[in-house]
């Protein structure tokens, strides 16, 4: 079952829209006015904005926040990245991604992160026991781009994982480029141990030792950068007092399972873990995200990227921009949110097991 969902169906007082098996699904406009559908099922809720870049504002399960502590209590309706800084998932990209060059004329992480989203739907399957929601947005500019994107994010009835898929297709008549990054961003945690399928080591755990414009540096932070770039296992466990002030971003060559997934994952110290799965022939890059501001206190365990985030004009002169034939579609796949402590200890074992082979 299908349910269209238009702007006039969000209001000021939140309202039921639908009920089945443990899933209670309602609507609400938040007091800046951005709407707002909020998911509840067994384990928890997530609250999407389906007209605001199909962001994930809010994810809580089995009792726990998940979303990084920010300055805002609600969203903003703003095309502006930081305008609007915050939520749990950002989708990112598509004409440019990151913080931009001197050269580049794209926005900071590009147009899609609150792109207004042309439509929007909810996706009720009562016989696998899920719910989806979706949407399309059409970014056209004349002499430059035409392209049409469409974001789904499903949870299933006891689950406490989301199952996100993002697919762009090229509506021009000639190639475009393409960048994407998938900015999920968690509540890290003092002690939290970070585990992940890569080697552990300064080759494939790179950390961006640039600073960006919007990036203002401590006293100390470079030579913590100098440290982590020769010793990268140093962040491996959130102490109080590392300088993740403004913020630290590493690049990671993954290893995938033999079914392609790549693993992430935030290991808490009651056993219970936040975790992310991407596929790195969708996204060879995975970036690392750790920001821990008196304001704001972020953890991006993984962003599935096709590229770094130093901007359109450096990702391309290192050959890492995505081409998309006319009439293609480029999809990515991504599964993230909380893992049980018995999930958890199998993942782990299963992350050392992949990089003994």
């Amino acid at each position: 079952m299908r349910i269209e969902l238009y702007d006039q169906m969000f209001n000021e007082i939140e309202r039921l829209l639908c009920q089945f098996d443990s899933f209670s699904i309602t609507t609400f406009r938040y007091d800046s006015g951005v709407a707002a559908l909020r998911i509840i099922n067994a384990r928890g809720e997530i609250i999407v904005l389906p007209f605001q870049g199909q962001q994930i504002w809010r994810a809580n399960f089995d009792g726990r926040e998940l979303t990084m502590r920010s300055m805002f209590d609600e969203p903003v309706s703003t095309r502006e990245y930081l305008e609007n800084y915050g939520a749990f998932m950002i989708h990112c990209g598509i004409t440019g991604l990151g913080a931009p060059g001197p050269e580049d004329n794209h926005s900071l992480h590009g147009e899609l992160p609150n792109a207004p989203f042309n439509s929007a739907w909810l996706e009720l399957d009562p016989d696998k026991r899920s719910t989806k929601v979706g949407g399309t947005y059409q970014h056209t500019v004349a002499f430059s781009t035409n392209y049409l994107a469409t974001i789904e994010t499903a949870l299933t009835a006891d689950s406490s994982l989301l199952d996100i898929a993002v697919s762009v297709e090229n509506l021009k008549q000639t190639p475009m480029d393409l960048m994407y990054l998938g900015h999920a961003n968690f509540r890290p945690v003092d002690g939290g141990e970070l585990h992940y399928s890569a080697f552990y080591n300064s080759k494939s755990v790179r950390v961006r030792q640039s600073i960006p414009s919007h990036v203002n540096p401590k006293p100390g932070y470079k030579e913590f950068l100098s440290k982590l770039a020769d010793s990268p296992e140093i962040h491996h466990t959130l102490q109080p007092g590392l300088a993740f002030d403004p913020e630290v971003v590493f690049e990671i060559d993954m290893i995938n399972d033999a079914d392609g997934f790549a693993h992430a994952l935030q290991k808490h110290p009651n056993g219970t873990a936040d975790y992310v799965r991407c596929r790195p022939d969708q996204a060879p890059i995975c970036t690392r995200w750790i920001c821990r501001t008196p304001d704001q206190d972020g953890l991006g365990i993984a962003f599935p990227s096709t590229s770094g985030v130093e901007g359109y004009t450096a990702e391309k002169e290192k050959g890492r921009i995505q081409t998309v034939q006319s009439g293609n579609i480029w999809r990515i796949e991504i599964k993230l949110g909380l893992l049980t402590t018995s999930e958890t200890e199998q993942t782990i074992e299963m992350i050392a097991a992949l990089k003994e082979l």
